[in-house]
């Protein structure tokens, strides 16, 4: 069956207007002959993952593979990308936010950068704000489809088109809307780039105060705590970095998504037993998760 989404991100106004007769045909006339600007058609590529990827062009480089995201706060590339469209020039100082990201998990990049253009087709935005950053998850989709992806077109791109899906086409149709949506603080994009599979925040219900990670291809028990925040309940608990949590409140932990689902069963206030692998022993600790926010 024909199959065709519209998405249509633009904001509407209904104002209650008091308008004399004279005026009432010059509106009408105005509105009779304003036309819809020109719809763009793209292309897209569905890809196993189930992502849709679409060719860009950043600062008339490429085209460039990229993820378009309807679900990306942010635009971001990598830093492959940013050099080669000119984004970088060798004297980026990085964010101290930034800084301790790239030091905590391992996520490199450069922080925003402003992109003249980038096309989608014929669909072209000017002034752009990007995150130039090598994100793991978009790493991981191209190393496992073994496809060059270079990042993602996110809201900045796309909130600015009325947009309309047609998967048995793979094409999207891009009209532009007249939207120009605020540039995205470092904040919304650092909880956007905390969002991937690599190490997160454990944050439930409760708050543990912990950093998790399980490096692919491990397959022995357990999860590496990555960070221990300083008072937090797992630090009061006793746990540290280094520790391999095997357990948590008797559930096993032997990925990140298990130790999710053990800490979303334990509400805050309440102490459970964290069962860690440190230095070769096992010690069992006790926590007691704090209140969330």
């Amino acid at each position: 069956m024909y199959r065709m989404m519209t998405v249509a991100l633009v904001t509407a106004f209904v104002l209650n207007l008091s308008v004399t007769a004279d005026d009432k045909p010059e509106v009408k006339k105005e509105e009779k002959n304003k036309e819809k600007p020109k719809a763009s058609v793209v292309k897209f590529e569905l890809l196993k993952s189930g992502h849709m990827a679409v060719d860009v062009k950043v600062n008339g480089k490429g085209p460039y593979t990229l993820i378009f995201d309807t679900g990306a706060p942010i635009s971001l590339v990598n830093t492959k990308l940013a050099k080669e469209a000119g984004l970088l020039d060798g004297k980026e100082k990085k964010d101290p936010l930034e800084a301790m990201m790239e030091k905590l998990i391992g996520i490199s990049g450069a922080g925003e950068k402003k992109v003249k253009t980038l096309e989608v087709g014929d669909a072209k935005v000017e002034d752009l704000t990007v995150m130039v950053m090598d994100h793991p998850t978009v790493a991981a989709i191209s190393k496992a489809l073994d496809k060059p992806i270079h990042g993602l077109v996110g809201f900045p791109f796309f909130a600015r088109f009325e947009m309309t899906l047609d998967y048995q086409k793979k094409t999207m149709s891009l009209r532009p809307n007249g939207y120009k949506p605020a540039d995205s603080s470092m904040a919304a994009m650092t909880q956007a780039i905390m969002q991937g599979p690599a190490p997160k925040t454990l944050s439930p219900s409760a708050q543990w105060g912990l950093v998790c990670t399980k490096d692919r291809g491990d397959e022995a028990d357990g999860v590496d705590v990555k960070l221990v925040v300083p008072d937090g309940a797992a630090a009061k608990g006793g746990l540290k970095k280094g520790d391999r949590l095997l357990t948590l409140d008797g559930r096993w932990t032997d990925s990140v998504e298990d130790l999710y689902e053990a800490a979303s069963y334990v509400k805050a206030g309440r102490k459970v037993k964290a069962k860690v692998k440190r230095e070769g022993k096992e010690v069992v600790l006790e926590v007691t998760p704090a209140k969330g926010m």
